[in-house]
C-alpha cells in the first residue's frame, strides 16, 4: 500500500491496520558502524564478501599435509598463522596445525591420531576431506545478506571473516514518548484513586527491541492545551502516546491531533484487547496512539508501532508463522482476539490472568495467538505473533 485514506478507517481488520501503518514508515537513511557494534541492527544496502572464505587451502586437522603414497618422509612444520612451506613432492608430508595453510601439491591430511610416526617416516590413513579448499563458504563478490536483514552475531562472524571493518545499516527510528494521564504516578506505591505508570517503564523496552531508540516518556496533563503543546514539542521520527485514546471526559487526544493540524488514519481496531488505539499522521511523521490499559497498549504497540518501526528500518514484511492451539478459544463477535499465551509440547496454551488491564498473564507469554471472531477450536491452526 502506498498510500493514506483520507478519511479515517474506523474500527480497521486487524490485518489492515497493520499494512496502514507499515505504509506511513519510509526508510531511515544509513550510517556506517564497526562490525562489532551492529549485533540487531538493519543492513541498509547489500553486503558482498571481499575476499574468498576461506583464502587458501588449509588444514582441517591437526595433523599431517601429505603427498603421494605412504610411507611419507616428513619434512617440516606448518603453524596457523604461517606461509606454506615449498610445495610437497610425493612421499613426503609437513606436521600442520588446524587452519594452517596447505603446502602446493598436497592430496590429503593424516589426522594426528590415526598417524604413525617412526623417525621421520610416516604412515596412516588420509582423506582429502580434512582439507578445507579455498572458497568453499563463499566467494570473493558472494551476496552475504541482503538489504533489510537483521544482522545477528553468526552473521557479524561472517561478515567480519569475508573482510568487512563496518557495515551500512538503517539509522535506528527515534521515538518521542507521550505518558497520558492525571492519575499516574511514576514511583512508590499509588494511593488514593492514582495508579502506578506501568508504560513508562516497559513501551522504551519494547521499543529498543523492535530496533527504536526512545526518549524517557514525557507525563502530560490531561488537556487539551498541554497535549496540544506536547505534541508540537515532540521531536523525533515517530511519536507514541499511552492513554486519552477512548471516549472519557478526559480523553483529548483525537481534538489535540486535529488541533496541530494532524490527520487520523485509523479509528479504533476491531481486534480485542486494544480496540481504541489510534494511527494518526502530523505533518510528514506518524503517530500511534496505545490505550492506557496495559495489556491493550502492548498489543496496540504490536499492531501498528512495530510494522510502522519494520518500515521504518526496511525490513521486509513477512507473513505470520501458523501454529495449532491445544484448547478451545472462544472468539468475540465482529472483533478479533490476540490471546497471550506459550507455545507448549502439545500447542499454544493461553495465559491465565490476561485481561486488558493485566500484564501477569503476559509477563509469563512468548507471544500471542490471533483468534478469529468466531473462535477456534483445539487443533486449529493460528497464526501467532511472538513477542521479541
Amino acid at each position: 500500500m502506498t498510500g493514506t485514506p483520507s478519511s479515517p478507517v474506523t474500527d480497521a481488520p486487524w490485518s489492515l491496520a497493520r499494512e496502514l501503518a507499515r505504509s506511513l514508515g519510509e526508510r531511515l537513511p544509513a550510517e556506517t558502524i564497526s562490525v562489532g557494534a551492529a549485533d540487531r541492527r538493519v543492513l541498509a544496502s547489500p553486503l558482498n564478501a571481499l575476499s574468498d572464505l576461506p583464502s587458501f587451502d588449509a588444514s582441517a586437522m591437526d595433523g599431517w599435509a601429505t603427498s603421494g603414497p605412504p610411507p611419507w618422509t616428513v619434512t617440516g612444520t606448518v603453524h596457523a598463522g604461517e606461509s606454506a612451506t615449498a610445495p610437497l613432492v610425493p612421499g613426503t608430508a609437513v606436521r600442520i596445525a588446524t587452519g594452517a595453510p596447505t603446502p602446493e601439491g598436497t592430496d590429503g591430511v593424516l589426522r594426528q591420531e590415526k598417524g604413525r610416526l617412526v623417525g621421520d617416516s610416516l604412515t596412516g590413513p588420509t582423506t582429502p576431506d580434512d582439507i578445507r579448499r579455498a572458497g568453499e563458504e563463499c566467494r570473493a563478490d558472494d551476496l552475504l545478506a541482503d538489504a533489510g536483514t537483521e544482522l545477528s552475531p553468526a552473521l557479524l562472524g561472517l561478515i567480519a571473516a569475508a573482510g568487512h571493518d563496518a557495515v551500512p545499516v538503517t539509522r535506528r527510528p527515534r521515538v518521542a514518548l507521550l505518558l497520558l494521564g492525571d492519575e499516574l504516578v511514576d514511583s512508590g506505591v499509588a494511593r488514593g484513586g492514582f495508579i502506578r505508570d506501568a508504560l513508562g517503564p516497559q513501551v522504551p523496552a519494547w521499543l529498543d527491541r523492535a530496533g527504536a531508540d526512545c526518549s524517557p516518556g514525557t507525563p502530560v496533563p490531561d488537556s487539551v492545551d498541554a497535549l496540544r503543546a506536547a505534541l508540537v514539542a515532540a521531536e523525533g521520527d515517530l511519536v507514541i502516546t499511552t492513554g486519552g485514546t477512548a471516549a472519557g471526559p478526559r480523553d483529548h487526544l483525537r481534538a489535540a491531533i486535529h488541533a496541530v493540524g494532524g490527520m487520523l488514519v485509523v479509528d479504533r481496531v476491531a481486534v480485542r484487547p486494544g480496540h481504541p488505539m489510534l494511527l494518526a499522521r502530523i505533518g510528514q511523521r506518524p503517530l500511534v496512539a496505545l490505550p492506557g490499559n496495559p495489556q491493550a497498549a502492548v498489543v496496540a504497540l504490536l499492531t501498528l508501532g512495530f510494522p510502522l518501526i519494520d518500515a521504518l528500518l526496511g525490513r521486509p514484511d513477512r507473513p505470520l508463522p501458523r501454529i495449532r492451539l491445544a484448547e478451545d478459544i472462544t472468539g468475540r463477535t465482529g472483533q478479533q482476539r490476540l490471546v497471550a499465551g506459550s507455545l507448549e509440547p502439545d500447542g499454544f496454551r493461553r495465559a491465565p490472568l490476561s485481561g486488558s488491564a493485566m500484564l501477569r498473564g503476559l509477563a509469563d507469554s512468548s507471544g500471542y495467538a490471533l483468534i478469529p471472531a468466531e473462535g477456534a477450536r483445539v487443533g486449529d491452526w493460528a497464526e501467532w505473533l511472538a513477542l521479541p
